[in-house]
């Protein structure tokens, strides 16, 4: 499967996450949303990279002892050193935010090698640090202890379920201020060309209702000169 282009990477870096999610209900996608993931802070455009995942599991704790960190291939440090640059960091933890995903040096390592941003169903300790690096994290909630007191790490890059939604490696991870959308790979070129159409009409919509017009045959454009409008419109704005 080919890479995200460039063009659709700036493309949805500039598209909000409810306009994608109502492109995805009109081909019959539901659960594409991530459910309670909310960002850390705010970032000045939107986060976009492909996904690549990393499984957690309830731990058992003859396994999962503190000393497991010392095997440099541990799932988790080794996830952390593998993501490629301009991905998405995405983590299943079983929306279970009582022990923390990951904390400020991991997530710094992740950002000092490129990824475009990291996301989990769980909570992140430091996530005041985190919040100050600038690299886009979405989280439940914070969380103080460490995630061996509940979560195994166990798999990388497989399918994963993250804030119930279906995330495949390599599908598209996008996230603003309402929280993280998954385009499936197969579509993601269609639906950010789609957006960026509709993105256009709705700023032409917002500028006609900050100047006083109803929505009525403005939104939807039932009226046939809402058109005519919106296409001088775009002239003027390059649009």
């Amino acid at each position: 499967m080919s890479e995200l282009s460039p063009e659709t990477r700036a493309r949805l870096e500039g598209i909000s996450t409810a306009t994608l999610t109502t492109l995805l209900f009109k081909r019959g996608l539901r659960q594409q949303f991530m459910q309670n993931v909310q960002p850390l802070a705010r970032y000045p455009k939107s986060m976009v990279g492909e996904a690549f995942t990393l499984r957690y599991m309830p731990a058992r704790e003859d396994l999962n002892p503190l000393d497991v960190f010392q095997d440099p291939k541990h799932p988790q440090r080794h996830a952390v050193e593998t993501c490629p640059a301009g991905a998405v960091f995405v983590m299943d933890s079983r929306k279970d935010a009582r022990a923390a995903s990951a904390g400020a040096i991991l997530v710094t390592r992740l950002m000092k090698r490129g990824v475009a941003g990291v996301v989990t169903d769980g909570g992140f300790r430091d996530s005041g640090e985190i919040a100050a690096l600038g690299i886009p994290a979405y989280h439940q909630r914070p969380s103080a202890p460490t995630n061996l007191t509940l979560h195994q790490a166990i798999d990388i890059n497989v399918p994963i379920g993250c804030g119930d939604a279906p995330v495949f490696p390599g599908d598209i991870i996008v996230g603003d201020a309402d929280g993280v959308v998954v385009l499936p790979r197969g579509i993601a070129d269609e639906l950010a060309d789609t957006a960026w159409e509709m993105t256009a009409f709705e700023d032409f919509v917002m500028d006609e209702v900050q100047g006083g017009a109803s929505i009525r045959g403005l939104y939807p454009a039932t009226d046939p000169k809402t058109l005519e409008r919106f296409a001088q419109w775009r002239k003027a704005n390059g649009r």
